[in-house]
């Protein structure tokens, strides 16, 4: 299964992690508001890499309350016009280290995002909404 997810996957996602988070439901990962958005696909990234849209890059684990609250300015931020073109990949923190590695990250409630191919800016455990937003503007 592929972990690209489009706006309307995602905001779905979102909507069904918000919806289960709410009865109690756990295995939900931060940004895709299911543990299905699985393993990070490089090709896929790559592609996304290529297509040169934002690409936001979310390592989290299901249990990590910072990644949640993340996740939910995440959700909120994406539904406005200037963030909805983001492509979004979710890196599992306690079964993807490897990925983590790759892209110089060494905790969870990481946020990367990229422009143009590049890497625009992290952040690393902050939930504020406005520094998540500042942080997404980097990329569009």
């Amino acid at each position: 299964m592929t972990t690209m997810i489009n706006r309307r996957n995602f905001l779905s996602l979102a909507a069904a992690g918000a919806a289960a988070g709410m009865l109690g439901v756990t295995g939900f990962a931060s940004i895709s508001g299911a543990a299905e958005a699985g393993a990070f696909d490089r090709a896929a990234f790559d592609s996304a890499l290529a297509a040169g849209g934002p690409v936001l890059i979310d390592i989290s684990a299901s249990w990590c309350s910072t990644c949640k609250a993340q996740g939910a300015a995440v959700a909120k931020l994406v539904k406005e016009p200037e963030y909805a073109g983001y492509t979004i990949f979710v890196v599992d923190y306690d079964t993807q280290k490897d990925i983590m590695r790759e892209f110089g990250a060494q905790q969870r409630s990481t946020l990367i995002v990229f422009k143009g191919g590049a890497e625009a800016g992290r952040i690393v455990g902050d939930t504020r909404m406005d520094s998540i937003e500042t942080l997404l503007a980097k990329g569009v």
